[in-house]
């Protein structure tokens, strides 16, 4: 499994390793919605139908 990978290569007691933790997840969450989710929504997914009208309706 992952987790105890990264808590064993972690360096420090267990309270620094916490909180290297608590950045490490900022960090890749600030990753996808940075560059992977806009380009996931750009690249890959569809563009989205036109289903707003340009003429108003009375």
């Amino acid at each position: 499994m992952i987790f105890p990978f990264v808590w064993r290569i972690l360096p420090g007691p267990a309270a620094l390793k916490v909180l290297e933790l608590l950045v490490l997840l900022a960090v890749i969450v600030y990753a996808l919605f940075t560059w992977v989710f806009p380009w996931i929504a750009a690249d890959i997914l569809p563009p989205p139908d036109g289903t707003v009208d340009a003429t108003p309706s009375p």
